[in-house]
């Protein structure tokens, strides 16, 4: 087994050093990917590689990099302080494999992000105030989500989602629980921790609380956000202005 795990990193690492995939002229490779990708990538990726978690991948850029060599260490690495983790044990050549699917379904458009992000910031400043809960570099609070990084971590049907339902699809470590008192005051926040015994969150304010379950009248964690729905808070222009700022947030502060 040590054996094995030495020749696949030795394997990797040649691969690593290799700037154009060797498996690129081979559509059979392609096809292999395809199946591949809707293994292992499809469920944050989308099954068409067009978004959903994770980026869309069909835009054509990459934040780690546009090269053959580029994907295949992102690939079969991971991206630190993110969700995508390590696919090295799929080996070199299926690691080629799905550098070649991505390849396959690139439009290479990735300007053509609608709407005008300065306006966006704008309405994400202060009409939406965001900032009351999100973080962008230095600027807001981190009460939910930071999101100076999100325009290359999420598509942009993924963000726009995200704003006008945010309960279809929760980020993780942002569950609502809701605790009622004795006196049958209600508190809701931010799941921080739940067990048999206790229960542990942060309300909108930033307060931190910890209860134990036999001195108090309920608990329940909830599949849903804390976030209000901004589908009637803001037009369909202003949306796509909000989603345009949200696409722009790759790590340089605002």
């Amino acid at each position: 087994m040590l054996r094995m795990g030495l020749l696949i990193a030795v394997s990797l690492g040649l691969c690593l050093a290799q700037e154009t995939n060797p498996l690129a002229a081979d559509p059979k490779a392609t096809e292999v990917g395809r199946g591949m990708f809707r293994i292992y990538c499809a469920p944050c990726h989308g099954i068409k590689a067009q978004g959903g978690r994770g980026p869309d991948l069909s835009r054509g850029a990459f934040s780690s990099g546009d090269r053959d060599a580029d994907l295949f260490r992102t690939i079969s690495g991971g991206v630190s302080g993110t969700e995508m983790g390590s696919y090295s044990n799929l080996g070199s050549d299926g690691i080629w494999r799905l550098v070649a699917y991505v390849r396959s379904v690139s439009r290479h458009d990735a300007s053509a992000v609608p709407g005008d992000a300065s306006r966006g910031s704008g309405l994400f400043w202060d009409k939406g105030q965001c900032g009351r809960c999100h973080a962008v570099g230095d600027r807001g609070s981190r009460l939910g989500p930071d999101l100076t990084y999100i325009g290359r971590q999420r598509s942009l049907q993924y963000l726009r989602v995200s704003v006008t339902d945010p309960d279809d699809d929760i980020a993780p470590g942002y569950r609502t629980l809701t605790v009622v008192t004795p006196d049958g005051k209600t508190i809701r926040g931010l799941e921080k921790g739940l067990d048999n015994f206790s229960a542990q969150l942060t309300d909108l304010s930033g307060k931190f609380y910890s209860f134990e379950r036999s001195e108090v009248k309920s608990m329940q964690s909830e599949t849903r956000s804390l976030m209000p729905a901004y589908a009637n808070t803001f037009s369909g222009d202003e949306l796509t202005d909000l989603v345009a700022y949200l696409a722009s947030l790759n790590g340089v502060r605002p």
